[in-house]
């Protein structure tokens, strides 16, 4: 049975039907160097030939600018697979991306204890 909006490609009992990696047809490296802080958006280019289902709801939920991360958690796939399927919509033109933007330097302490702290609260 599946869920709804989910199509064949997940099952309730069973969870996803395609393993992950089959998505990605094996490749555990994306061709360009993504961050999981890293934009990416749809440029508007058709790619030519065909990517695949995933490929399309990448490229569908890249209509606004989304992070690599955010992408992974919509897609239901690991990280290191969203970047793959990303990195290919990124060749063929389809996706433009841009490099995460700090406001503050990433290894703040004041910023990364921050963090700790509300990691610490959830738990």
């Amino acid at each position: 049975m599946t869920a709804a909006g989910d199509g064949p490609w997940l099952d309730d009992a069973a969870g996803r039907l395609v393993r992950p990696f089959t998505v990605s047809n094996g490749r555990t490296k994306p061709s360009i160097a993504l961050d999981l802080m890293s934009q990416v958006m749809a440029t508007g280019v058709t790619p030519l030939g065909y990517l695949g289902p995933e490929h399309a709801q990448a490229l569908d939920l890249c209509r606004a600018p989304v992070s690599v991360a955010e992408a992974a958690a919509h897609l239901k796939l690991p990280a290191v697979v969203t970047k793959v399927l990303l990195s290919d919509l990124v060749d063929c033109g389809a996706l433009t991306t841009k490099p995460p933007v700090f406001h503050h330097t990433p290894t703040d302490r004041s910023l990364l204890e921050a963090v700790l702290d509300g990691l610490r609260r959830q738990l």
